[in-house]
């Protein structure tokens, strides 16, 4: 879960970038950046979701009483 929230932060920082909201930077309206910090969120929210399965998952599975 955390690497896909460094993920979603960079991703994020990236897409501001990009779209020219950050400023005073090399990739500052440069739309390949836009793009490459979207996709870059949508794996980290994709990480994050599966860390979090996981996790529910495994509490499930510690939660139950031998021989149910």
């Amino acid at each position: 879960m955390s690497a896909g929230l460094l993920a979603m932060t960079l991703g994020a920082v990236w897409a501001l970038q990009g779209l020219g909201y950050l400023t005073d930077s090399l990739m500052t309206d440069e739309p390949i950046w836009a793009a490459v910090g979207g996709v870059l969120v949508v794996v980290g929210l994709a990480l994050v979701v599966v860390g979090m399965r996981r996790r529910t998952a495994g509490h499930r599975l510690t939660e139950q009483k031998p021989g149910e």
